[in-house]
């Protein structure tokens, strides 16, 4: 059984899938799993694979949520997408890192991606 945050978190995740499916991104994998960690969602932007974080608030009373992935969080996710291409036989294809962010406060969720928002992080 989910708690709030995490029914609040799922729908922020549905949300992000539905914007970047609308905005031309082919989704190949969602809450994409291994014993390092876990990547919100996998997705395919013409022919760049993008890694993508999903970050969700109610307000910005403390500020966006794109700003709330450590460094701690890009080194996880870059060791996870790392293992990912090397599982799909696919280390030479271009890749890179979005955050969606998304703000539900009682009105229209904004929705805001962020292309490259860090680099391969693993020092």
């Amino acid at each position: 059984m989910r708690n709030k945050h995490q029914k609040f978190g799922a729908q922020s995740e549905d949300l992000a899938v539905w914007y970047l499916k609308k905005n031309g991104y082919k989704i190949l994998a969602q809450n994409y799993r291994t014993r390092l960690g876990e990547i919100d969602i996998i997705a395919k932007e013409k022919k760049t694979i993008v890694f993508v974080e999903v970050k969700s608030r109610r307000s910005i009373r403390y500020g966006s949520p794109k700003w709330s992935v450590t460094h701690q969080k890009q080194r996880k996710i870059s060791m996870v997408a790392l293992q990912y291409l090397k599982k799909t036989r696919q280390t030479d294809a271009a890749a890179r890192f979005d955050v969606v962010a998304v703000i539900s406060n009682r009105d229209e969720p904004q929705i805001e991606v962020v292309k490259n928002a860090f680099e391969l992080a693993y020092g």
